[in-house]
């Protein structure tokens, strides 16, 4: 391969949550590992590999420049996006005056969420639920109404239809917010499924925040069919939210986009951004981007999609071998597994707060799903050098199962 994806970097010190918040808050971040055990950073969903070289190289071009004043969007950064969304996800009628910046893609929710809602207002969700939803909807008034997914015979998660119907009716739902790629079980979404969902919300004029922030992240060639691309309905009613973030890792720098069609919506959802004269770009931020975005990004992510297939597919199969009782549904977008423990812990007479600890004692940094509203569960980011991979495997085989 022509980029770095095995050198293990050294973060201590650098301001990565991953590794130094370990120990910091007990019943979220793991607990530090025992003596004689390094740590494997396998819970916070960003990745344990350098950039792509472009952003650096765009970032530092900029900074060597002595002054950082006041300044406006450049237009090579809508250009950016148009191209990228063009080539990557085949969308050919994206112009600028569809783009709006929003600090983060959770930040985009709540401004799609103020527009289209009320305080107090039902919002459907599927569970199991990407935290980040969770908290900061709560936090702001939202009534989270959850649609549990569910296992076909293929072990594959599927929307259940008609629990979405009927949770809409019950609780008179308006809005709906639509994972897609899913966090965290990793599905991505089939354009009939997609067809499904839209044909439902639009018999009930329900309007859709799409957060399509994993959908550079697909895995064994699996392919991200955009909300707003499927028809009508879904373009014109739809917010949707992206980010480099996930796919360059850079989250740090802090920057998000949405994209919305219909003139009087993006109006309404515009004001609602520029409220608080916080919601701006920083001068780095909008560099990152456009060097991700560059033809060096192209490279990178398609290597990066190899690398993570390899990882998954690895962690998967290990799962399925090895560790009798756990249930896994193969990812196919993402860098995250999603471990259900209901059967092992039962029939093992233990909890699941055994479980993780066992696993952090031995240096495997994995997260606790409970807060994604999965009981049983165990999240697992594989975005790490095949090397610590298959070394944190080898520690569950060894100490844990």
């Amino acid at each position: 391969m022509k980029y770095d994806f095995e050198t293990i970097i050294d973060r201590h010190n650098m301001d990565a949550y991953a590794v130094d918040g370990v120990g910091t808050s007990p019943g979220f971040s793991p607990d530090a590992p025992k003596d004689g055990f390094d740590f494997i950073p396998m819970w916070v969903a960003d990745m344990n590999f350098p950039t792509v070289p472009s952003v650096q190289k765009e970032i530092i071009k900029r900074v060597n420049h002595p002054l950082f004043g006041y300044f406006a969007i450049r237009d090579e950064y809508y250009n950016s996006i148009i191209k990228w969304h063009n080539v990557f996800h085949h969308n050919t009628f994206l112009k600028k005056e569809h783009i709006g910046y929003e600090n983060g893609v959770i930040g985009g929710v709540l401004t799609a969420l103020n527009v289209l809602c009320s305080k107090g207002d039902n919002v459907l969700v599927h569970s199991p639920t990407y935290i980040g939803f969770t908290f900061p909807l709560l936090n702001n008034g939202y009534h989270l109404i959850y649609s549990p997914l569910v296992k076909d015979e293929n072990n594959l998660y599927r929307m259940d239809f008609e629990d979405m119907e009927k949770k809409i009716i019950d609780n008179h739902i308006h809005v709906v917010i639509f994972c897609s790629p899913h966090n965290p079980t990793g599905r991505v979404w089939e354009k009939e499924e997609i067809e499904k969902a839209l044909a439902l919300f639009k018999k009930h004029h329900v309007f859709i925040i799409s957060d399509e922030i994993w959908a550079d992240i697909v895995l064994n060639n699996h392919k991200h069919i955009p909300t707003q691309s499927v028809n009508d309905y879904g373009r014109e009613n739809t917010v949707a939210l992206y980010a480099p973030s996930k796919t360059f890792n850079l989250a740090g720098l802090v920057g998000a986009y949405r994209i919305v069609y219909n003139d009087y919506l993006r109006d309404r959802i515009n004001k609602e951004a520029s409220l608080s004269h916080y919601n701006e770009i920083n001068v780095l931020s909008m560099h990152g981007l456009i060097g991700a975005y560059k033809d060096e990004g192209y490279e990178w992510l398609k290597e990066l999609r190899e690398v993570l297939s390899h990882n998954i597919n690895f962690g998967y199969n290990f799962i399925k071998d090895n560790f009798k009782g756990v249930k896994i549904s193969k990812p196919q977008g993402t860098y995250m597994l999603l471990l259900d423990l209901e059967d092992y812990c039962l029939k093992n007479g233990i909890t699941l707060d055994v479980v993780l600890k066992r696993g952090h004692d031995v240096g495997v940094g994995w997260q606790d799903a409970r807060p994604f509203n999965m009981p049983y569960g165990i999240r697992m980011n594989l975005a790490l050098p095949f090397s610590r991979v298959e070394e944190a495997f080898k520690r569950l085989k060894e100490y844990v199962f």
